[in-house]
């Protein structure tokens, strides 16, 4: 019997190291001797730069946020002045007319005097208008354009060629090549071309 218990006692020693954790067997390696004052203070070292380079990225993030906020802040501004200018720029322009129709309001003239004066206000806007490059839409006698004309309806007619503008109700314009808005009109239903 004294031999058996010698060769369980082995045997307990081992079964008692197989149920020791993972961590408690590498403390018995290289791997647990302890950490010595020098590599503490480095990676304490490590640990405050990278902590500082964190702080740093943050802080930069923060400003670089406030300044798109303020960039984007800046730039609505600028637009709403730009815009602000541009529209006195045209306002501007049409002061004079606004006086013009004013005078012509208070004016005791007879009625074609009236009529002539108006007819020269309307040149004086025709001008303005050219001067900032906005044009008529070309109408009446000219082949229908959904594109800058606005069909109101047709009119049967034998002295304009099918499908063209017959009459102008409301001009149109157009900035450049930019339509503003679209002519009023109707459109000639030619019954002679029709037929054929």
């Amino acid at each position: 019997m004294s031999e058996e218990t010698q060769v369980q006692a082995p045997e307990a020693e081992n079964s008692e190291q197989g149920r020791r954790s993972p961590m408690e067997a590498n403390q018995d390696g290289p791997e647990a001797a302890p950490i010595s004052s020098t590599e503490l203070e480095k990676l304490q070292g490590d640990y405050e730069q990278l902590k500082n380079e964190r702080d740093q990225l943050l802080d930069r993030l923060a400003r670089l946020q406030a300044e798109f906020e303020n960039s984007r802040k800046r730039a609505e501004r600028d637009k709403q002045e730009f815009k602000d200018l541009a529209t006195g720029s045209v306002v501007e322009k049409f002061l004079p007319v606004l006086d013009n129709f004013e005078l012509a309001l208070k004016s005791t003239g007879t009625a074609e005097q009236l009529r002539s004066g108006v007819e020269l206000i309307v040149k004086q806007m025709e001008e303005i208008l050219r001067q900032m490059q906005v044009q008529p839409i070309a109408t009446v006698g000219e082949a229908f354009d959904p594109h800058h004309h606005e069909a109101l309806g047709s009119v049967e007619r034998d002295d304009v060629p099918d499908q063209h503008v017959a009459e102008e109700v409301r001009r149109g314009y157009k900035i450049r090549e930019r339509l503003l808005r679209p002519a009023l009109v109707r459109v000639a239903s030619n019954p002679k071309q029709t037929n054929d």
